[in-house]
């Protein structure tokens, strides 16, 4: 049986493209992470020893490496390389967004 496909390429934001809500925020987040978990098991680090060598709580190591970045600022989540020695670089480029379906009934009016 042949399917036929359509191939999308996406914007290089999973969440953007998904539709979530502060779609670059939890983007920014995500990456750092990534970096902070990629640090850990480069240097095999357990999250106890992350914490002696780091000052943060063991349990926000177990939080970073499950994904569950509610509780972090993109701040803290600099914070918490830069205890490993990392330097943390942004980029920021700002540029004209898509209205929401909100903002388009609210100028409407």
């Amino acid at each position: 049986m042949k399917v036929d496909m359509e191939l999308e390429r996406g914007s290089g934001n999973v969440y953007r493209d998904l539709g979530v809500p502060q779609a670059e925020l939890r983007q920014a987040k995500a990456l750092l992470a990534s970096n902070i978990i990629k640090l850990l098991d480069k240097k095999g680090l357990s999250v106890r020893q992350a914490e002696q060598l780091s000052g943060t709580p063991a349990a926000d190591f177990s939080r970073i490496r499950q994904a569950k970045l509610e509780r972090f600022t993109i701040e803290r989540l600099m914070n918490i390389l830069g205890s490993f020695g990392q330097v943390v670089e942004l980029k920021i480029k700002i540029r004209p967004g898509r209205r929401t379906h909100k903002e388009q009934h609210s100028t409407a009016a």
